[in-house]
């Protein structure tokens, strides 16, 4: 479902960060999200967070300055910047070892530059969703899921990002982006994804065009 997406996001090579901003929101409607809300839980959280307009323009402004921060900082991770939020996605064989929920320390090390820039761009909110792929028992995949979601959102407490900006779901086997049928496509499907969108603060600030500085 994130090759829809990025047809809403692929930039034009003449099209300004704001005029896109306004495009995409315009585009990332509410029969746009019910669509993919369907099949993808990250796609459905970005679009039905979404202002659309000029107030979209400008969060979509300031969520690229975060992006760009992230991409830099970030090692195994694939930032994407899609409608008016962040989407950043983890193999879950980076994260942690097979059956664990222990952060690898590598991800700690990923884990605090993240919280750098979610602490500097503090009017976002995050949302944490484990995903497995079918293999092992539906009930052991959610709850697998869950505890990975868990454990990345109590690191990023730890450094200081507020729980309470942090929402986290275990989704298990029912959110694939791939096949199930090949190593590749499960590889792909055992993931953790991060999604950024604007908190109700930044989405005021906004619709006022009160964003200078940020």
């Amino acid at each position: 479902m994130l090759m829809v997406v990025s047809i809403f996001t692929m930039p034009s090579c003449h099209t300004s960060n704001a005029t896109k901003g306004a495009v995409i929101g315009a585009g990332a409607g509410a029969a746009t999200g019910a669509v993919l809300a369907k099949n993808n839980k990250a796609a459905a959280i970005i679009f039905g967070a979404a202002l659309g307009g000029v107030a979209g323009a400008l969060i979509g402004d300031y969520m690229d300055k975060q992006a760009a921060k992230i991409q830099e900082d970030l090692k195994g991770a694939k930032v994407e910047r899609v409608g008016e939020g962040i989407l950043i996605t983890f193999d879950s064989g980076i994260l942690f070892d097979v059956d664990s929920y222990s952060l690898k320390p590598e991800t700690q090390t990923n884990a605090k530059k993240l919280a750098v820039t979610l602490n500097k761009y503090d009017d976002t909110d995050v949302h944490v969703l484990g995903h497995t792929d079918n293999t092992g028992t539906e009930q052991y995949n959610l709850t697998l899921s869950k505890k990975r979601a868990s454990a990345i959102k109590s690191y990023l407490v730890d450094q200081k990002v507020a729980g309470s900006r942090m929402d986290i779901q275990g989704l298990g086997e029912t959110d694939p982006i791939a096949t199930n049928d090949t190593p590749d496509g499960r590889q792909l499907n055992r993931r953790v994804e991060i999604v950024i969108v604007a908190n109700e603060k930044l989405k005021k600030a906004a619709k006022k065009g009160d964003l200078a500085g940020n």
